[in-house]
């Protein structure tokens, strides 16, 4: 799989520091309160498990799975729930964990789709922006890094379902996925 890689972008230990300083924030801004953490499957499971062990106020989890890219490269840019939220949210802060924004498509359906159930607040956190790509501005309150307009893997972020596993943020080659 490494061979299928052009650049490292992030590295493991770049990862975890930003992770537990991503942590250390979201601690400070709820101090004396609880949030409740929507990881979207499958890309942000790595990213939420490492977070949510750097969060220190009580932390709740609820995940959904979201899609519109299916096997491609890019977005249809038709949203679809394929598992909700099993947790009633009304009242709850809210935060969704994500692991890359790029169109904001995806994430401002999902973000309507949510204040509409009445949480106390709602906010977004995401490991990777991708703001060359973005079609809609979406509001980040917790970001990890900006990444370049390029193909992203590594850390939960997959191509084809591959590549979730490696330990570092990179760019794939494109041959891989033209």
């Amino acid at each position: 799989m490494k061979q299928d890689i052009k650049d490292v972008l992030v590295s493991e230990e770049t990862l975890a520091k930003r992770v537990a300083e991503l942590g250390r924030e979201i601690s400070e801004d709820y101090t004396g309160e609880e949030v409740t953490v929507i990881g979207i499957l499958k890309g942000s499971n790595i990213f939420l498990a490492d977070l949510v062990r750097q969060i220190t106020i009580p932390a709740y989890m609820d995940f959904m799975v979201v899609s519109s890219y299916g096997n491609s490269a890019q977005t249809s840019g038709v949203v679809r729930i394929l598992k909700d939220l099993e947790e009633d949210i009304e009242g709850k802060n809210i935060i969704i964990v994500e692991d890359i924004i790029d169109t904001g498509l995806t994430l401002a359906y999902l973000k309507q789709n949510l204040l509409s159930r009445k949480p106390k607040s709602l906010k977004i956190c995401t490991l990777l922006d991708k703001p060359a790509r973005r079609e809609i501005e979406i509001p980040i309150d917790y970001k990890g890094f900006e990444v370049p307009d390029e193909f992203i893997v590594g850390y939960g972020i997959d191509y084809a379902e591959k590549y979730r596993n490696l330990p570092f943020v990179g760019t794939l080659k494109k041959e891989i996925y033209e």
